[in-house]
């Protein structure tokens, strides 16, 4: 597990291979994550945008946005956490994500970027 603090914001990252998912004959291989998000700041914050940025082992990169995560935009209090579940499809059996999201702090009302470290994703058969 990665895990990364930005402004007392803390992001750790999980991943997991979808065999069942996947198809290496057809390049086609998923790729499951799990976000937790921590909040030890001193205030209650809503995540409301994230931004990726995907890399394959082939060279093909692109990047993906868009409002908040799986469908919502959580309010997450002081000392709390929010945990999600989401996939990302590749045509390679190696690759990685990096990314950021957009929070607001709802006593200062005021908006930063917190980073999300890089993670790699790699099917198990290529550990060998």
């Amino acid at each position: 597990m990665l895990t990364q603090i930005t402004d007392g914001i803390s992001i750790s990252v999980e991943t997991f291979y979808q065999s069942d998912y996947s198809n290496p004959i057809l390049s086609e291989y998923l790729f499951a994550y799990r976000i937790t998000i921590e909040n030890f700041s001193p205030h209650t914050i809503q995540l409301l945008y994230r931004k990726w940025s995907i890399s394959e082992s082939n060279g093909m990169k692109r990047v993906v946005e868009g409002e908040g995560v799986v469908g919502e935009k959580p309010v997450i209090e002081q000392g709390k956490s929010y945990q999600y579940v989401s996939a990302a499809n590749l045509k390679t059996d190696i690759g990685k994500m990096v990314g950021e999201y957009e929070i607001l702090d709802l006593f200062t009302k005021k908006k930063k970027k917190i980073h999300i470290p890089e993670f790699k994703l790699i099917a198990p058969f290529k550990m060998n």
